[in-house]
């Protein structure tokens, strides 16, 4: 592998572990950053000359702590700040002279940047660009906003942090609660970006939906009486135990209706099925349980050979009480689709403000699906067009392609 591969890999694959690990040693998440930036830039100078480290990691981590402290030092911060860095140097240092495993300090990340004094709106987003490296571009798909208007939401976030000189400052466990809701909401979005790759050939995705599990177990762990935690991590497990099922032999797309039930992993949905019966425990039913309720009756088809519409239906209309969010909404429709026909689907879908959905790719295939069923042709065919247009994924285009082709042979 040369030293620009090497260099790109470890960016992809590292950057949340490391910025993390600097932001809460340090407690500044601007200073983290930036010092990790120029970590980055020494490794793309070094590595060719010198050769990839046998610990990329560790080599960037000594780096961006080494312009820590010399920044430290030329902005002459008191004596107990160049302590407290020499102290993160040490740990460093003997990472690197020794095989122990890099700490993850991506969790503890998680509910820093849940702090009350940042933008309700936009920790979330923090989040999932700071410890999960996600691009604007990707952030603002999963909030269905633009994503110039992501990114200055974020640039605003930080400044604000660097203007208020805000430090990162673990909160108590009394605390957590409070930060809960946003750290679950990055979690949720990470692990849909990385589902949404259904195609697996996007490199600023891979591992993600990994990462978004292995996190939500972390926190289960840390939080076990919070029921959507458990919630959330039943939900994940339901959506990946699926994931073999979603492209045949050839490649292509397969909808959920039509998988084959023997290629989802049914281990990974009985553990899924412990998380939510230890999360209906608690008697606090919320958001992230009853998605994972709607994702819990899909999967009994593999027991049952059904789909149990109606009772999805139900669930979705509990779902958008608690959190009315557009991929609720889209995902009533389609149950009620299913139960009492396209045209009461439909009713649904409409009653969306057309400027929540104009670039949502899931309404614009649901409408098409529904407009087909109901013979309006040439409203289906537009629908199809602006379905396809909107899709990232070459498998999820063709399918919607063969499916349009059959609107001309209807």
């Amino acid at each position: 592998m040369n030293a620009h591969n090497a260099v790109e890999r470890t960016a992809r694959d590292c950057y949340g572990r490391l910025v993390a690990y600097l932001a809460v040693s340090w407690r500044d998440l601007a200073a983290a950053e930036d010092a990790l930036a120029d970590a980055f830039v020494a490794a793309l100078e070094t590595w060719p000359r010198a050769g990839v480290p046998d610990k990329p990691e560790a080599w960037l981590l000594t780096a961006a702590r080494r312009r820590l402290v010399d920044g430290a030092r030329r902005a002459r911060v008191h004596d107990h700040a160049v302590r407290s860095l020499s102290v993160m140097a040490d740990e460093a240092d003997r990472f690197a002279d020794f095989d122990a495993a890099f700490p993850d300090e991506r969790l503890k990340m998680l509910f820093l940047c849940a702090h009350p004094e940042i933008d309700p709106s936009v920790r979330t987003p923090l989040m999932l660009q700071t410890v999960l490296g996600l691009d604007a571009a990707r952030i603002a798909s999963a909030f269905v906003v633009k994503p110039s208007a992501m990114g200055q939401r974020l640039t605003r976030a930080k400044a604000k942090i660097r203007d208020a000189r805000l430090k990162f400052e673990l909160p108590g466990t009394n605390e957590l609660p409070q930060r809960l809701d946003a750290v679950l909401e990055a979690i949720y979005a990470a692990y849909g970006s990385g589902w949404d790759d259904v195609d697996g050939v996007d490199p600023r995705r891979k591992g993600l939906a990994e990462e978004a599990i292995y996190l939500g177990k972390l926190l289960a762990r840390l939080m076990p009486a919070e029921p959507e935690v458990q919630g959330l991590l039943a939900l994940m497990l339901h959506c990946e135990a699926r994931r073999d099922a979603r492209r045949d032999e050839k490649g292509s797309y397969v909808p959920l209706s039509e998988q084959n039930i023997s290629l989802w992993l049914r281990p990974m949905m009985e553990e899924a099925e412990r998380c939510l019966q230890s999360a209906a425990q608690a008697g606090r039913i919320g958001r992230f349980q009853l998605e994972a309720a709607i994702q819990s009756v899909h999967a009994q088809r593999a027991w049952t050979g059904r789909t149990e519409w109606e009772e999805i239906a139900l669930l979705y209309e509990g779902l958008v009480r608690f959190a009315p969010t557009i991929g609720a909404l889209v995902g009533r429709a389609a149950a009620v689709a299913e139960v009492r026909g396209a045209d009461a689907g439909w009713s649904l879908l409409e009653a969306i403000p057309n400027e929540a959905v104009k670039s949502y790719q899931p309404y614009w295939a649901l409408a098409a699906h529904l407009f087909k069923r109901m013979r309006k042709y040439e409203e289906a065919g537009d629908a199809y067009s602006r379905a396809i247009g909107l899709s990232a994924e070459l498998s999820v285009r063709e399918f919607l392609m063969r499916q349009a082709g059959e609107i001309n042979r209807t």
